[in-house]
């Protein structure tokens, strides 16, 4: 038994003790810290990243594993990144399938009028007559200039007659 104390009492035992419990608590931070990194790309409430934190540092050693059971399974990168890429689909599947908005007959992107209800879809370029977007300002096919469309005025069958307002400012 004394050579058992004598180990104990040894001064290289003490160093490599205290070594060893330096690094078990490095290790036991680390796996905390790695579990808060993790936490924060995975989940977006502030208050369940500082739970997860939390048991990944308590039970320790053990609370990374319990974690790992609990986390959720995608990043919220990737939660992102899936989201745009469905709703890019959307759309490519919505100019796929345009329809007139009056009479809803499926119509070409090309086509100017509706084949069915004879409804004027898109204005043509009075350069090269190629159909144009309302937004666009400048013809991609051939560059030229186009002016902005104005909404035509109806004709009014009846003569404007001036309220009693107008008959006073006079």
């Amino acid at each position: 038994m004394t050579h058992l104390a004598a180990f104990y009492d040894n001064p290289d035992w003490t160093l490599a003790r205290n070594v060893g419990i330096f690094f078990l608590a490095i290790l036991w931070f680390a796996t905390a810290f790695w579990t808060f990194k993790d936490a924060r790309r995975r989940i977006e409430e502030p208050w369940f990243i500082a739970l997860a934190t939390l048991i990944g540092l308590v039970p320790p050693f053990l609370g990374p594993v319990i974690y790992l059971f609990f986390r959720p399974p995608e990043y919220l990168q990737d939660v992102l990144e899936r989201d745009l890429e469905i709703k890019a689909m959307e759309e490519r599947l919505a100019q796929l399938d345009q329809r007139c908005p009056v009479c809803r007959a499926r119509v070409e992107p090309s086509y100017l009028v509706c084949p069915v209800c004879t409804t004027r879809l898109k204005q043509s370029c009075a350069s090269c007559g190629q159909p144009l977007e309302a937004l666009w300002q400048l013809c991609p096919y051939c560059a030229a200039v186009v002016p902005p469309v104005l909404p035509v005025l109806e004709d009014v069958s009846e003569p404007i007659r001036p309220t009693r307002s107008t008959r006073a400012n006079e």
